[in-house]
């Protein structure tokens, strides 16, 4: 059962390709894989700009980073080469939260895409913005053809730099061109919702696959 997230990107155009995703594939992903409550690992490349990287983690909890197999590898007992990579790519967001909507569903294998959109809102707006996304927004673009799954997450606590994230796994990022796509994510309702979000950011990926 999936309830916690964790989601990571970096601008890694300072940094040397070949070696950003040796590090991410040969060491990173195997570290945190063998850690009781990570559930799986995929890797992503924005379509508008290449050499930007997202990684999403399905956990059981966000409290797997409290546990000792994670503190052995994360934080100050980090790899020299994840201090050295970490140091010279530039950090986009990382997000450990909550699984809001449906609760414990993890993303599927077979997508090919992805659309995060992380945010924060106006509080004297939260209350219907989540009545907003929970009832209508989230289901009507997780209707449309294409899409395989769409979940939504809540920051597991302070520090986070946007409290919420969406995640849409789809079979081409065409999707989000699509007519349907449009219409769902174009109402009287999302209008009036609009003008409430804060800081938002919205990432359009691929499936990172790795050049052997």
């Amino acid at each position: 059962m999936a309830n916690g997230l964790l989601f990571a990107s970096f601008d890694f155009s300072p940094s040397q390709e070949d070696e950003f995703h040796d590090w991410y594939d040969l060491e990173h992903i195997p570290e945190r894989l063998r850690v009781p409550g990570f559930l799986n690992a995929q890797r992503w490349l924005s379509v508008e700009h290449p050499k930007v990287a997202v990684a999403t983690y399905d956990l059981t909890s966000h409290a797997v980073f409290s546990s000792p197999e994670y503190r052995a590898i994360g934080y100050e007992n980090a790899s020299i080469w994840t201090k050295r990579v970490t140091a010279i790519a530039k950090r986009i967001l990382r997000f450990e939260g909550d699984q809001i909507v449906p609760g414990d569903a993890t993303g599927p294998d077979a997508a090919a895409a992805l659309l995060s959109v992380a945010m924060n809102v106006d509080p004297a707006a939260e209350a219907e913005f989540n009545e907003w996304y929970n009832s209508e927004h989230l289901p009507q673009l997780g209707s449309v053809p294409g899409v395989l799954s769409a979940r939504r997450f809540r920051s597991a606590g302070p520090g986070m730099e946007r409290k919420y994230l969406a995640l849409y796994h789809m079979t081409s990022i065409d999707v989000t061109k699509s007519d349907a796509w449009k219409t769902a994510a174009n109402t009287p309702w999302t209008d009036k919702m609009r003008p409430r979000f804060r800081d938002m950011l919205a990432l359009r990926c691929v499936r990172y696959h790795r050049d052997d």
